[in-house]
C-alpha cells in the first residue's frame, strides 16, 4: 500500500481546480448553519463581554460564565474556527479578535442583539422548514409558531425587546447615512413610522439641532423609546406617540419616514398605511421611504448578496417582500403620491447601509 504525505492536491486526484474550489464552497455553505450557532451560543454565554478586558483561559471563563469546562473548551476552539476569538500562547487561553468586538454588549458598533434575533430559535425554525414555504406559498413562521411574525414577539416581552434592539442596531448602521445623505433643509417637524425605539430619528435630530420629531409606534414599545429619546437629550424636541399606522398615522409632520416597514407587509397592507400617510400630509409635505430595493435585473446577483437574503428572510417569517423602485412608484401612486426621486445611500464606514435606499414621494 502505498501512501503520502501530506493533503492530495487537485492534480494528484484527477480533480480540476475550479471544481475543487467549488466543492469546498458547497460545504461551507451547507455547513453554515454550525458557524451561526457558535456564534450565537457565544453571544448568549456572554463570552465577548467577559473577554472585553484581554485574554482569559477557558477555566476563567467557565467560572464567569456558569459553564461546563470541558463543553466550553470545545466551543472556544469553535469559535476560534470562526475567527472572532484566537488562541493567546498560554494554555486553553484566548484573546477576542477585532472581528469578534462588535459582539460585545458594550460598543457603540454592537450586533448582539442581531446575532440573537436572526440565529435565535424562533427564526432558525422557520428558515429549517423553507422546503415547504417554496412547497405552498404559506408563510413558514406562522405555520411553526401558530402566530403570525409580529403577534409572536408580542406575545412574547422578552423577545420582542430583543427584536427592537436588533432594529435599532441596524439603524445605528445606517442612520448616519441618511441624517448626512438626505437634504432636510426644507422641513421642521420629521415623523418616524414604526420608529421603534427612536434610533434613526435620533440620529437625524442630532445632526440637524433645529428639527423637532415624533416616533409612532406600538404602545408596548414606548418605553424603551421615551428611554432612548431621553438619554440622547433630545426629549424637548421629540414627541413619542403610540397608534397602530394600519387604523391612523400621527399628523403634525412635514416629513413622513418609513424604515424598514414595508417590506415586511403584502401590498394591501401596504397601500393602508401609504393612504393613511396621505390622509395627514399637507400638500407641500413628502414621504420618505427606506428600505432595500431589488435591482430591476437580478442575473448578476449571488445567493449570498444581502438583499437576496433579506428577501428570503421576508419569505420565510413575513408576508412581504423586498420591492422594486418601480413597485413602490406604482404603490405611491395608487395611494396619492408622485415618486420624485430614488436615492442609494452611501455606505459611511457600514456594510449594511449600502444595502439600503430612499425612495421619495409628495403629494399628488
Amino acid at each position: 500500500m502505498t501512501t503520502t504525505d501530506g493533503p492530495t492536491t487537485p492534480a494528484q486526484s484527477g480533480t480540476p481546480q475550479g471544481e475543487d474550489e467549488s466543492t469546498a464552497r458547497l460545504w461551507q455553505l451547507a455547513f453554515g448553519s454550525m458557524p451561526a450557532q457558535i456564534i450565537h451560543a457565544a453571544v448568549r454565554l456572554g463570552l465577548p463581554d467577559q473577554l472585553a478586558e484581554g485574554p482569559r483561559t477557558c477555566a476563567e471563563l467557565a467560572r464567569a460564565c456558569g459553564a461546563d469546562e470541558t463543553a466550553l473548551r470545545r466551543l472556544l476552539r469553535g469559535m476560534a474556527g470562526t475567527g472572532i476569538v484566537t488562541p493567546d500562547g498560554g494554555p486553553d487561553r484566548y484573546v477576542l479578535t477585532p472581528m469578534g468586538r462588535p459582539l460585545r454588549s458594550d460598543v457603540p458598533d454592537s450586533l448582539c442583539a442581531m446575532v440573537l434575533l436572526f440565529a435565535g430559535e424562533a427564526m432558525w425554525r422557520s428558515w429549517g422548514d423553507l422546503a415547504e414555504t417554496v412547497r405552498t406559498g404559506s408563510n413558514g413562521f406562522e405555520r411553526i409558531h401558530g402566530v403570525p411574525y409580529f403577534t409572536y414577539y408580542t406575545q412574547n416581552p422578552d423577545e420582542d425587546a430583543m427584536f427592537n434592539a436588533a432594529m435599532g442596531e441596524d439603524t445605528k448602521a445606517v442612520g448616519p447615512a441618511l441624517a448626512q445623505g438626505y437634504d432636510f433643509s426644507w422641513c421642521d417637524t420629521v415623523v418616524d413610522i414604526g420608529g421603534g425605539n427612536g434610533a434613526l430619528l435620533s440620529r437625524i435630530l442630532e445632526a440637524h439641532p433645529r428639527l423637532k420629531g415624533i416616533v409612532f409606534d406600538r404602545p408596548e414599545v414606548l418605553p424603551q423609546t421615551r428611554k432612548l429619546i431621553a438619554d440622547a437629550g433630545l426629549a424637548d424636541r421629540c414627541t413619542v406617540v403610540g397608534g397602530d399606522a394600519f387604523e391612523a398615522v400621527v399628523p403634525g409632520g412635514d416629513l413622513y419616514v418609513i424604515k424598514s416597514v414595508l417590506h415586511d407587509w403584502d401590498d394591501d397592507y401596504v397601500l393602508k398605511l401609504l393612504r393613511n400617510c396621505r390622509d395627514v400630509i399637507a400638500d407641500d409635505g413628502r414621504i420618505l421611504v427606506m428600505e432595500p430595493l431589488m435591482p430591476p435585473r437580478t442575473d448578476d446577483l449571488g445567493p449570498a448578496h444581502g438583499i437576496v437574503t433579506t428577501d428570503m428572510d421576508l419569505l420565510v417569517t413575513t408576508r412581504g417582500r423586498v420591492r422594486t423602485e418601480s413597485e413602490f412608484a406604482e404603490l405611491f401612486e395608487a395611494a396619492g403620491f408622485r415618486h420624485t426621486m430614488t436615492r442609494k445611500l452611501a455606505d459611511h464606514g457600514h456594510l449594511e447601509a449600502q444595502y439600503h435606499s430612499v425612495v421619495e414621494g409628495k403629494p399628488a
